[in-house]
């Protein structure tokens, strides 16, 4: 017996080397918190345990950031950016005396200006560079937004069907996040369908069977339709959808991300740093400005659809970054969006896109610590989302200009 419980004092005396010590929290006072899902939470507590959520409730005890007078939301996701581009010093999108090193820093300022913007996770769809900018910020080495990428794209031009199943594949082996797909020209070019409907079928069905989401990007009515109907799980753009066509969207379930104005207005915005490169020419801006009215149009016919899954996506690209969430004044000032399922579309509902919902897009217990504030309410001034105050992302603080503690 006394053996029996000297043994049993050992292993107790052990245990304490298998236990991880318990964080130190952090707790934030609300008085307003939209929670990412559609609720309303009212004179609030947040309690923080390191990269987590611990609690969210009645408030009790110390106060870490009081974020009373301001709106607290989860961090906002944009599910279509590109970080990598960028005005080299030579002021336009492309400069080819540009070193790779400069890129890189340019691109680490696009993540810190999205990050700074309320913006805690993004999708880059397109670049091969993406994938260092990714690891980077995951391991801490730069500041800047969760970063999901798709390394390149598929087109038209990457083969017959099984060699679009072979590129995924190897994508998968490389590491990526997602698929992205080019089943269209560009705008630019007047948007027709490029990509057969074997291909798409091979591009979104291979990604399927390796666990993979796919996002396609279509603006032609039949573009769209047939990555419906191959089972890809994201459209983005489709600018020239029908009726029919987003019906057939909200019941295969497929998320869709219509750009409603930022996009189009930062292209004329700056326009004489795009002008002459590659299908940005004149025919190319009249394109787009053509389409213009038809975005808005999309967007607000997308939005009488309730069980449309219409998502958070921007296509920020250079001269966007850290703009993001003027998207969101497009989408409810111009093209009827209700503020409420603006700011679902990109947390809880861009989350679930992202098949992230476990991790990220609300405010509650068991998900990671990605908390904005905003100097006003969205729900009864749009604008207030260019006044973003706080930012923690992962439990920690990256942007805080409120007075604390009151």
């Amino acid at each position: 017996m006394k053996f029996v419980l000297c043994v049993l004092l050992v292993v107790l005396f052990l245990m304490p080397f298998r236990v991880t010590p318990q964080e130190p929290s952090v707790t934030l006072r609300a008085d307003t918190v939209l929670d990412g899902r559609g609720q309303i939470l009212r004179d609030t507590c947040i309690v923080v345990q390191g990269s987590k959520i611990a609690r969210v409730g009645p408030c009790s005890g110390r106060v870490d950031y009081d974020l009373r007078g301001l709106t607290v939301l989860p961090g906002w996701i944009d599910t279509h950016v590109h970080l990598t581009w960028h005005f080299g010093p030579n002021g336009r999108a492309e400069d080819p005396a540009e070193t790779p090193q400069g890129a890189a820093l340019a691109a680490a300022g696009n993540a810190y200006a999205t990050l700074m913007a309320g913006f805690t996770t993004v999708q880059c769809l397109g670049n091969l560079e993406d994938r260092d900018l990714r690891d980077a910020i995951a391991r801490g080495v730069i500041p800047g937004p969760r970063v999901l990428t798709s390394l390149d794209i598929l087109s038209e031009r990457t083969g017959d069907p099984e060699q679009i199943r072979s590129v995924v594949r190897a994508r998968k082996a490389a590491g990526t996040d997602v698929i992205k797909i080019f089943a269209s020209k560009s705008i630019r070019e007047g948007g027709g369908k490029t990509m057969t409907d074997a291909q798409l079928e091979a591009a979104c069905g291979e990604a399927k069977a390796q666990g993979l989401r796919s996002i396609v990007h279509a603006h032609s009515s039949d573009s769209v339709r047939a990555a419906v109907l191959a089972g890809c799980t994201h459209v983005e753009h489709g600018l020239f959808a029908t009726d029919d066509d987003l019906r057939l969207m909200a019941e295969r379930g497929t998320y869709f991300d219509p750009q409603a104005g930022l996009v189009f207005h930062n292209y004329f915005d700056n326009k004489d740093r795009y002008l002459g490169i590659g299908n940005y020419n004149e025919e190319g801006f009249a394109a787009m400005a053509k389409v213009m009215p038809l975005a808005i149009d999309l967007f607000h016919r997308a939005t009488m659809l309730k069980n449309l899954k219409l998502v958070f996506g921007t296509d920020a690209v250079a001269g966007a970054h850290g703009r993001n969430a003027e998207e969101l004044i497009y989408r409810v000032r111009d093209a009827g969006q209700t503020p409420m399922d603006a700011m679902i579309s990109a947390t809880s509902l861009a989350a679930k896109s992202l098949k992230l919902d476990d991790r990220i897009g609300a405010i509650a217990p068991g998900l990671d610590a990605d908390i904005i504030a905003l100097d006003g309410n969205p729900l009864d001034d749009i604008t207030a989302v260019r006044r973003v105050v706080f930012v923690m992302k992962s439990g920690r603080v990256y942007k805080n200009v409120v007075s604390q503690p009151r």
